[in-house]
C-alpha cells in the first residue's frame, strides 16, 4: 500500500500545471528546444531538444525506459522518475526528478547546461532562461563568426573543422596567440575571405555558436590542422602545394 500511495504521489505530481518559460537562448540566439516548464522554482527542458541543438552530430533514443544520449564526447541517460542523470558513468544528482511530459524526456536545466559547459541566467521580467559559454565571451564571439562565415552550408564536422584550424593557429608559434589575433592576422593579404569581404561581422547562425563552443570544449575532426581552403573556390593553391594533406570534409580541404 505505501508503495502504491508513493506512486500515486509522484504521478499527480507530474500533473501539476507548470508555468512557463517564454525563450531559452544561447549567447542571445534563440534555441528550439521547445516549451521550458517550470515546476517547484525549477526550469525544465526537453534533454532531445535541447542535445540536439547544441550537440547536432549526437544521437538520442528510447531504450529500456529511459532516454539515451550518445556522442563523441559524452554519454547521458536520464529515467523518468529518477533524481540523477547518468553522465559518462558516473551519477549527477538533480534537484527534481526526470519528468516524462507529451512524450517528452524532460530534465532541469541547470545541471543539464553545466554538463555541457554552459552557465544559466533567469530573467523574471521577460521570462528568458538564458545559457551562455563559461568560456571567455570574446572566444565565442569571434570563434563562431568566423565559423559561421566559412562554413555556412557544410556540416557539423565541417563548421568543427573551421573552429580547430583557429584553435590549431592559437597553439602554434608559427600564428598569434588569441583567436581574434588569428582571425585578423593581416600577413599576405589577410587569412580568411571573410574578413576581407566583411562577412566576418555578420551575427552567426546558432549552430556556429554551438560548434565554437564544442571546439573549445575539445572536439576536434581535423587533428593538428593549420590551413584549409576550398579548392574549386580560390586560385592560390599554395597550401596544396607545400603543406601535408590531412581531410576533406565538404568542399574544404585540409593540411597540417
Amino acid at each position: 500500500m505505501k508503495r502504491q500511495l508513493t506512486a500515486l504521489a509522484l504521478g499527480a505530481s507530474f500533473l501539476i500545471t507548470p508555468a512557463r518559460a517564454s525563450l531559452l537562448t544561447l549567447n542571445g540566439a534563440p534555441l528550439k528546444a521547445g516549451a521550458t516548464p517550470i515546476y517547484e522554482d525549477t526550469t525544465f527542458v526537453s534533454l532531445r531538444g535541447l542535445v540536439q541543438q547544441l550537440l547536432p552530430g549526437c544521437t538520442v533514443w528510447w531504450e529500456d525506459g529511459q532516454a539515451v544520449v550518445q556522442s563523441e564526447a559524452l554519454s547521458l541517460t536520464a529515467q523518468p522518475g529518477d533524481t540523477a542523470l547518468i553522465y559518462n558513468g558516473s551519477r549527477i544528482e538533480l534537484s527534481q526528478p526526470v519528468r516524462l511530459e507529451e512524450g517528452r524526456t524532460l530534465v532541469p536545466v541547470r545541471p543539464l547546461a553545466g554538463l555541457l559547459g554552459l552557465e544559466v541566467s533567469w530573467n523574471a521580467d521577460t521570462g528568458e532562461v538564458a545559457l551562455s559559454s563559461s568560456f571567455n565571451e570574446d572566444a565565442v564571439y569571434w570563434l563562431s563568426r568566423i565559423i559561421s562565415a566559412e562554413s555556412q552550408g557544410e556540416c557539423w564536422e565541417g563548421k568543427i573543422a573551421v573552429g580547430n584550424v583557429v584553435l590549431n593557429r592559437v597553439q602554434s608559434p608559427d600564428f598569434p596567440n588569441t583567436i581574434y589575433g588569428v582571425i585578423f592576422d593581416d600577413r599576405w593579404g589577410g587569412q580568411f575571405e571573410p574578413v576581407r569581404n566583411g562577412t566576418v561581422y555578420h551575427d552567426p547562425t546558432p549552430e556556429s555558436v554551438q560548434a565554437a563552443i564544442a571546439c573549445l570544449q575539445g572536439e576536434n575532426t581535423v587533428g593538428d590542422s593549420l590551413y584549409f581552403l576550398a579548392p574549386e573556390l580560390t586560385d592560390n593553391h599554395w597550401t596544396m602545394e607545400n603543406r601535408d594533406f590531412v581531410t576533406t570534409i565538404g568542399a574544404h580541404w585540409f593540411y597540417e
